[in-house]
């Protein structure tokens, strides 16, 4: 019986260089997308797709901010745009079984952003953190 997976059944470990920075709570992006090359032959209506090269498109990852993140913040501020990033992301069964190998992304870290702050607002507060992808498996 084929089982599916849903949006929370999902474990996304997040490493900045060497340092693990454990389970986050969102991911989203890291699209596999595609150049388009089109060519119109002379004499010919039609253009014919030759393909194109494989691109990726940038994840966001966010995390609870709480005292661990507090204190890690102005380390992963400094890292923007300089450090490597490996993120593995693990689909789960409903009982939060892993299933197989990981699906992984490697980068450089682009943008940290702290919590947006409301005095009215009563959501979770979150850390962000944008990614530039190069590689995919």
């Amino acid at each position: 019986m084929l089982t599916g997976s849903r949006v929370d059944t999902w474990l996304t470990h997040f490493q900045v260089e060497s340092t693990f920075l454990g389970n986050w709570d969102t991911f989203s992006g890291g699209e596999t997308d595609s150049e388009e090359s089109l060519y119109r032959p002379g004499g010919y209506d039609e253009s014919l797709s030759l393909g194109g090269r494989q691109t990726l498109g940038n994840a966001t990852l966010a995390r609870y901010w709480d005292d661990w993140v507090n204190s890690v913040y102005g380390w992963l501020r400094g890292r923007a745009g300089k450090a490597r990033i490996y993120i593995a992301r693990y689909p789960m069964t409903a009982d939060f079984v892993q299933l197989g190998a990981p699906h992984g992304y490697q980068g450089t870290l682009k943008r940290v952003s702290p919590p947006d702050y409301d005095s009215n607002g009563g959501d979770a507060a979150l850390i962000e953190c944008e990614c530039t992808l190069d590689r995919a498996w």
